[in-house]
């Protein structure tokens, strides 16, 4: 498909802007928990709601996304998408515990469109620039989200929350207006909405279980983690700053990861040398945390194993969808697919972590459940990387 420069410009500013607007809904609302509670009378007991919302979300949502990219284009399915997830985000500014979860509920769906979409149409778009499209998209997302976190808590401070959620939104106006003008830049083959596409039986290919699989315990090790290694190393001797620091590391360190694992994956062996590393990242980390007395510098250093490992399993992730389907249909169906159940598996994720350290009072175990989940992802990645296609001919769809 031929594209002029300014398609192709547009295009990639858009993909860098949609990425900024994947996680920052999410990453953004921890620090205002306080406030939400004080002002909007929301029990303790429904905080942690807010963020399970969206992941109940995309696991519901993406397959929906899949079929709807499939039947009237990803393009057009994706800027869909972001105005519903403006929509979301301008209802949140609303002080309304009801539309406080009604825009939460909207800004699920909406980020699945990106979620589902954006390798998709970065594979039939750019398909000898896949790597640093992906990157660009992952690195920004990483970084507005990180940023989100730490800027959400000092904007409500200086003004309020309304302010602050308003503040925010303007990512996702500038997201959809850049995406509405990409799309309309591009050729008619390519933003004809009529598309009718077969649909594509991804729940019967074994490599996409495993894929799916792959996805689920990267993500239910991910919002795990988050949510309780600052618990963890406080009950450890650290200060509440102290451990709010080495998650901040965790979280922070995935980014270089996310940058190189698209570059790293067209190597030779590169899929394979990146499977062993994200073992041997969360397996080293998590082992390192288990011995007792360990200093504030080597917590450092395992945060960084464990958050390189984290990022790095994301992006791979993105990869597989990309290279083990043969276009862009087949990998926006496999993106949904993957997503719609490793989502629901990380969803879970946060509570079981909680449910297990409460009845046994040990952090100890979940280090080991971190282990042992790490080591059957280690095993699908290895599966993974041995098959080409999720379907070897066209027969088998």
């Amino acid at each position: 498909m031929k594209k002029n420069h300014t398609s192709t410009a547009w295009l990639t500013w858009g993909i860098m802007l949609v990425g900024a607007n994947l996680r920052l809904p999410i990453t953004m609302i921890p620090p205002l928990l306080p406030t939400i509670k004080q002002t909007l009378g929301l029990p303790a007991s429904m905080a942690g709601m807010l963020t399970t919302i969206p992941l109940l979300m995309f696991a519901l949502a993406s397959p929906l996304i899949a079929k709807m990219g499939n039947r009237r284009g990803n393009e057009w399915s994706l800027l869909v998408a972001l105005v519903i997830l403006l929509a979301g985000s301008l209802l949140r500014i609303i002080p309304s515990l009801t539309a406080l979860i009604a825009g939460t509920l909207l800004i699920g769906f909406g980020i699945s469109g990106g979620n589902v979409l954006l390798p998709a149409i970065i594979k039939d778009q750019f398909p000898h620039a896949i790597g640093a499209k992906t990157s660009l998209y992952t690195v920004t997302m990483g970084l507005i989200a990180s940023l989100g976190t730490g800027l959400a808590g000092l904007l409500n401070q200086q003004f309020n929350m309304q302010i602050t959620l308003a503040a925010f939104s303007l990512v996702g106006v500038f997201g959809l207006l850049v995406w509405a003008l990409a799309f309309r830049t591009l050729p008619k083959k390519a933003a004809r909405q009529d598309v009718q596409r077969k649909n594509i039986a991804v729940s019967r290919s074994m490599l996409a279980w495993w894929i799916a699989l792959f996805f689920g315990l990267q993500s239910f090790l991910y919002y795990s983690l988050l949510t309780w290694l600052p618990s963890l190393w406080q009950a450890a001797g650290f200060s509440q700053i102290a451990a709010g620091n080495l998650a901040t590391i965790f979280q922070l360190s995935g980014m270089p990861a996310t940058l190189s694992i698209p570059f790293i994956a067209e190597k030779r062996h590169g899929l394979l040398y990146s499977v062993w590393g994200i073992m041997l990242g969360f397996v080293l980390g998590a082992l390192g945390i288990l011995i007792p007395g360990a200093n504030f510098g080597l917590n450092v250093v395992y945060a960084l194993l464990m958050g390189v490992a984290s990022g790095a399993a994301f992006a791979i992730c993105i990869v597989f969808f990309q290279k083990k389907t043969a276009d862009a249909y087949e990998t926006a169906s496999l993106s949904g697919f993957a997503q719609s159940v490793g989502y629901l598996f990380a969803a879970v994720g946060p509570v079981l972590y909680g449910f297990i350290q409460t009845a046994t009072g040990s952090w100890d175990l979940l280090l080991w459940l971190t282990v042992g989940l790490t080591l059957l992802m280690f095993v699908a990645g290895l599966i993974i990387n041995a098959n080409h296609r999720i379907f070897p001919s066209k027969v088998n769809r």
